[in-house]
């Protein structure tokens, strides 16, 4: 039996990649900490479920001790777990001098942290089960630096994590997906309606989408995805010409 652990597991790319791995023959240990929907998808794909919060690190470290004890290997490590950058209940997406410091601090915590966290107290379980796979959800805001920030740094952080694990952990038997959609409507990201452009909107993208790419990156070993493919474009253009880039993004803000 082939175990994988999802952050994040309780819906939009989470949900939608545990149904996935469960289709394909996984037995799924997801983790998020809304109970109630964790538990009607464990039940629906055969998994399990623990309630934790990523972004605190004993949290993380309770919950993994309680899921190796019962699957000493672990064959998948799906960090996808994340915050979007709009403060809940506000549907615009504020400048970091007028947003909550609480809030920062949770972005941190929750989208870069929590990898982090997680990745550390699973170790001993990717390592039992080597040859193994982490997947890192960013987006393509870690290639791209988007305004007003925030949330653009929080993905920065776990895509350069992410890119400096996979230079080394396939060493030692375990291979590591970095892995960056674009605009993906989830009830954590609602996109529809509140990007302000029809043609971003058509732009969006299924969680189903993202779940069959990142399953493909594990299957056929490719270290970094973009979903859609042609959002590499901009991350290159951020990497060759970043001051053009800010301009255009700058341009598109007035």
């Amino acid at each position: 039996m082939q175990v994988a652990v999802v952050t994040g597991g309780s819906s939009g790319i989470g949900a939608a990649l545990a149904r996935h791995l469960a289709e394909k023959g996984w037995h799924c240990v997801l983790v998020a900490r809304n109970e109630d929907r964790l538990r009607a998808l464990a039940d629906d794909i055969g998994g399990e479920y623990e309630v934790c919060d990523v972004g605190d690190r004993q949290a993380v470290d309770r919950m993994a001790a309680a899921v190796l004890e019962r699957h000493p290997a672990v064959k998948l490590l799906a960090n996808n777990a994340g915050l979007s950058g709009r403060t809940p209940g506000d549907r615009r997406r504020r400048g970091f001098i007028d947003t909550d410091p609480e809030w920062i601090e949770e972005l941190f915590r929750v989208n870069f942290l929590g990898a982090v966290w997680c990745l550390r107290a699973f170790m001993p379980g990717l390592e039992a089960a080597r040859p193994s796979h982490v997947v890192n959800v960013a987006s393509v805001a870690g290639t791209v630096a988007v305004p007003p920030g925030l949330y653009s740094a929080t993905k920065h952080a776990l895509v350069a994590f992410s890119r400096s694990l996979a230079a080394y952990l396939p060493a030692q038997g375990i291979h590591v997906h970095t892995v960056n959609p674009g605009f993906v409507e989830t009830p954590g990201f609602p996109q529809r309606g509140v990007l302000g452009s029809r043609l971003l909107e058509r732009l969006v993208v299924e969680p189903e989408e993202v779940a069959r790419r990142i399953v493909s990156a594990v299957e056929h070993n490719r270290p970094e995805i973009f979903v859609p493919g042609w959002y590499r474009i901009p991350a290159l253009a951020q990497a060759v010409a970043p001051g053009l880039v800010s301009r255009l993004l700058a341009r598109r803000r007035a």
